[in-house]
């Protein structure tokens, strides 16, 4: 067995599962695994899955089945399967794909360097239990190398909501929240390393409450400590429930410096029924009115939102009960699906609307979004924003970053580095981005 093992990881879903990806890659490190982006070149095929989509479980199998030629010129080629799909099928995975050699759950692989003896002992290994534990004690502590200027941080896990049409609680189980000494510990190592934006993550992350000195912290206390860790300069987090929007929480809005005017509250649908149906414990009304306080606390904040048509038993009056919200929000982003089945969600049961009419409702749907992020992007023209640069351009000399809203914005400057952050006018817009240029003041810094 060669020292210089490969590992390709390949990540579906959403962001927590990009922080997966990377927790896990680290605890393969500690059995002299390191990372290629080139999947022939891999010792070891890990699938990061999610289970959100339509027909995720199928795209699995399938994935895994263009793997079975590379599988045939090298023998010795692990591969494993991990996340949500791998929680919800278990051992069916490789009953129906023999040459995966490993399944690991989301709350489970921090047992990867043991599940890794098993496998190269030429065992099977599968875990997907629930563990006691807690992953994050258990997990490789991060490596010191440099890394890019933005960071995802885990800070809940879990969801006790129950939505009609979701499967998180059965994959990820209930909310758990992180001790705040790990989350500030993990967050000082980040800044350390090049760190200058964190984006705290959790399936419901404003449900956050970790112990910590003095007691419990909510989400709002959390971000007022993580304001003070010098050359942290940006904090974001996502995603939010609207019975979880607190007082303290709209309040750091206002009044916390390094916490972006930019928030994901998803709302999923504008009529009070489907609402009921959704399980979503909260009316339409309910959701404008966190909607209105939250912009008196800071007028300038961009939402984003999710939105799913056709749900079970939504006629077009609740469609359009969906459309007047969006019009009385006006989102700069937004997310947007047709429903589809969940096995074992509540909603799966229900008589379902035909494929013909969500198909149409979403592109009317998306097509008002589409309007609403235009003409965001467009006022942003002659505005000045301060740019936190990621990563080159396409065209030489280009810079692109996100802005405090969380735009693309790109400009030509040779003398831009990454993880500088400048204040930049805003020149031209373009589909999912804006232009601009960069200014002589400096953006001030904490």
């Amino acid at each position: 067995m060669s020292d210089a093992k490969k590992l390709f990881i390949k990540t579906y879903g959403c962001q927590m599962n990009v922080y997966d990806s990377e927790r896990m890659a680290e605890a393969l490190g500690t059995s002299g695994y390191t990372t290629t982006d080139v999947v022939e070149d891999a010792d070891m095929i890990l699938l990061n899955t999610c289970h959100i989509r339509e027909k995720a479980a199928e795209k699995i199998y399938s994935e895994l089945g263009r793997f079975k030629g590379l599988k045939a010129e090298n023998p010795d080629l692990k591969i494993g399967v991990a996340g949500c799909v791998a929680q919800a099928e278990g051992a069916e995975i490789m009953r129906r794909q023999p040459m995966v050699n490993l399944v690991v759950g989301p709350q489970t692989y921090h047992r990867l360097p043991e599940m890794m003896l098993e496998v190269e002992a030429g065992k099977k290994a599968l875990d997907t239990d629930f563990p006691e534990e807690d992953k994050f004690d258990h997990l490789a502590k991060r490596p010191k190398a440099k890394r890019g200027p933005t960071a995802f941080l885990t800070v809940q896990e879990g969801c006790d909501k129950f939505c009609a049409f979701c499967v998180v609680p059965y994959t990820r189980g209930a909310e758990v929240s992180r001790p705040v000494d790990r989350i500030l510990g993990e967050a000082r190592d980040l800044v350390e390393r090049g760190v200058r934006e964190i984006t705290l993550l959790g399936q419901n992350v404003n449900a956050y409450h970790g112990a910590g000195e003095g007691g419990d912290y909510t989400l709002a206390r959390l971000i007022w400590v993580l304001n003070d860790i010098d050359g942290l300069e940006r904090i974001r987090f996502t995603t939010s429930h609207p019975n979880d929007m607190d007082d303290t929480l709209i309040e750091a809005h206002g009044a916390c410096e390094k916490l972006m005017p930019y928030l994901h509250l998803p709302v999923q649908s504008g009529s009070d029924k489907v609402l009921k149906g959704m399980n979503r414990k909260h009316t339409a009304k309910e959701y404008l009115r966190i909607i209105e306080r939250i912009r008196k606390a800071r007028p300038d904040i961009l939402l984003s939102g999710d939105f799913i048509v056709g749900f079970p038993g939504e006629t077009e009056d609740d469609f359009q009960d969906t459309m007047r919200l969006i019009e009385e929000v006006r989102y700069g982003q937004a997310y947007s699906f047709k429903y589809s089945t969940r096995p074992g969600t509540p909603a799966a049961e229900r008589a379902q609307v035909d494929e013909a009419a969500k198909t149409e409702r979403l592109y009317r749907l998306q097509a008002l979004l589409a309007r609403q992020q235009s003409e965001i992007q467009n006022e942003m023209i002659g505005r000045d924003v301060k740019v936190l640069f990621e990563k080159p351009g396409r065209l030489d000399g280009q810079m692109v970053g996100k802005s405090e809203y969380l735009h693309a914005v790109h400009v030509s400057d040779p003398n831009i580095a990454t993880g500088d952050i400048k204040w930049v006018r805003i020149t031209g817009s373009e589909r999912n981005s804006l232009g601009g240029e960069i200014l002589e003041k400096t953006a001030p810094v904490s």
